[in-house]
């Protein structure tokens, strides 16, 4: 997805100063004229807007706060955007380091997949001061359609644990209405043709059953990502007294696929849960 989003930004005339700790995964931005850094340590102070999409809060962590991350070294006046879904404890605690050195901090993860951000069409949801979100818009309409300030630092977070919420129960339905159709002697294709478009209507329902009905299992977004951010939307919500027993549900569903060997898969790869159960 940063690969994607970052060549947008390209397009639309920024020039662009990139990191990876893999260093294969930007060559391609590379090729097209992007400058190569060894370290955000080494990129922050070259750079006017930073933004970052990695995989856990510890790396948010450490790109952030750490002896070689961004805030130490960005210059003052600059605006950092965390992209990652990460958890809303660290993006406030990331907006009052940045606030001490003169820096503008926004949290702001995306909805919309590889397909949104290969398409620039992602929805953006974002936590911050009103300032920040509002130096942030040109840049992040590059990348994304539907751009809305939540709140404060922690917002666009707290949002985007709510989407997950919504598809963590939405994806168990999925699999549950496409097992059910075959049991049931149906064509699972010809079931969504009349299913998708009426009242059970979704993304997941729509992109990625086809996906399953396929045996089409690679990764839009990774198992072990979505594990990731369930357990974090669990844990604000304990934060929050709340119980939420579709997402736990969800939870150890997905835990049971990862034990299965499917951790690197796509997320519809939890209808492999169902066929084991058959």
């Amino acid at each position: 997805m940063g690969k994607s989003m970052a060549g947008h930004l390209m397009s639309k005339g920024y020039k662009l100063h990139v990191y990876s700790r893999t260093k294969e995964k930007a060559e391609s931005l590379v090729a097209q004229g992007a400058s190569w850094h060894s370290s955000p340590a080494a990129l922050a102070p070259l750079c006017d807007v930073i933004i970052t999409m990695v995989g856990y809060p510890r790396d948010v962590e450490e790109v952030y706060l750490g002896d070689q991350g961004v805030i130490p070294f960005a210059k003052q006046g600059a605006l950092v955007i965390d992209m990652t879904t990460s958890s809303p404890s660290l993006a406030k605690r990331i907006e009052e380091e940045a606030s001490k050195r003169g820096i503008w901090a926004l949290d702001a993860p995306v909805s919309g997949g590889d397909i949104g951000a290969r398409e620039a069409r992602l929805s953006i949801m974002a936590g911050g001061s009103k300032e920040a979100f509002e130096q942030a818009v040109p840049v992040l309409e590059a990348m994304g359609t539907q751009i809305v300030h939540q709140g404060p630092a922690g917002s666009g977070q707290f949002t985007k644990m709510c989407n997950q919420i919504a598809i963590a129960s939405n994806m168990m339905g999925v699999c549950e209405a496409l097992i059910y159709a075959e049991k049931a002697g149906l064509d699972p294709s010809t079931v969504l043709k009349s299913i998708q478009s009426g009242a059970a209507g979704s993304f997941s329902l729509s992109n990625l059953a086809p996906r399953v009905i396929n045996g089409d299992y690679a990764p839009g977004f990774y198992v072990k990502h979505f594990i990731k951010d369930m357990q974090i939307a669990l844990d604000s919500a304990k934060e929050m007294n709340l119980d939420l027993p579709g997402l736990s549900l969800a939870l150890s569903l997905y835990e049971r696929l990862a034990r299965m060997g499917e951790e690197d898969s796509g997320t519809q790869a939890l209808f492999k849960v169902y066929l084991q159960q058959q």
